[in-house]
């Protein structure tokens, strides 16, 4: 059986004179991107710059949109009205897609960023107005989503092509969600370790949680994140050990059509 799955990497949320990331050099190593679009990180001026470097290099791109949290790098815990939350998302899916167009790059899916994909996982009307929200901005995009998640049901039954999303760096937990960041545990450092979680994932089809519970999951993307601090060396091992496995890297748009 052909295995292929997508690498995508959360990048362009440098802003002004703040440089995050590594994304000169995680672009060349990914299949997909997902563009921070200003609210938890990124500028105009930057989002131009990464849609540049991404078709440079032939990657798909995606718009990331999070809470309006530049401080807190959108990983705090916001309660906002649904149609606050509606407006918001098509705002920043608007503003990657500016530049998407300005370049002839088709805009491939959408992802929420950090605590609003957190929230979204497991709070039903919160997804429910997210993947509409996208739906109505434009119904052929595909919704990137943690597998098995409120986000990626609510993504499939308004009409949306989901993508399930693991990650290379992150613990999960018994119940399938990430591990809270507060806890050491919670990020992944060690590039090897990294890539043999990574091809357990999409080889056996299972994710091993923090305490050995097995979590049965279909994997189309595996993400990276692109301010952690081996985020190269994780990325390089990770597509090195994939290749090395006959596991093809492609972009969404190739698996999800």
């Amino acid at each position: 059986m052909h295995l292929r799955v997508d690498l995508n990497a959360d990048l362009g949320e440098s802003f002004g004179a703040y440089k995050i990331g590594n994304d000169e050099e995680l672009i060349p190593l990914v299949t997909s991107i997902n563009v921070a679009c200003g609210f938890h990180g990124g500028d105009p001026l930057v989002i131009q710059r990464t849609v540049e470097l991404a078709k440079r290099h032939g990657v798909g791109v995606g718009a990331h949109p999070g809470f309006p949290d530049l401080q807190g790098f959108g990983r705090r815990e916001m309660h906002m009205r649904p149609e606050d939350v509606y407006a918001m998302v098509i705002y920043q899916i608007g503003a990657v897609r500016a530049f998407t167009d300005l370049y002839g790059v088709p805009l491939q899916h959408v992802k929420p960023h950090g605590m609003l994909n957190n929230m979204a996982a497991v709070d039903e009307d919160l997804a429910r107005v997210i993947a509409q929200a996208i739906y109505d901005y434009d119904k052929n995009l595909i919704l990137l989503a943690v597998a098995g998640t409120k986000l990626a049901h609510a993504g499939e039954k308004v009409g949306l092509r989901v993508a399930n999303e693991v990650f290379a760096d992150r613990t999960y937990e018994p119940d399938g969600t990430l591990r809270n960041r507060k806890y050491p545990d919670a990020l992944i450092k060690d590039p090897k370790v990294a890539a043999e979680r990574v091809v357990t994932m999409i080889r056996d089809h299972v994710i091993v949680a923090i305490d050995g519970t097995p979590i049965p999951v279909d994997a189309h993307s595996v993400c990276l994140h692109g301010d952690g601090p081996t985020a190269v060396q994780v990325a390089s091992a990770l597509r090195q050990e994939l290749v090395a496995q006959g596991i093809e890297l492609v972009p969404l748009s190739t698996i999800l059509g």
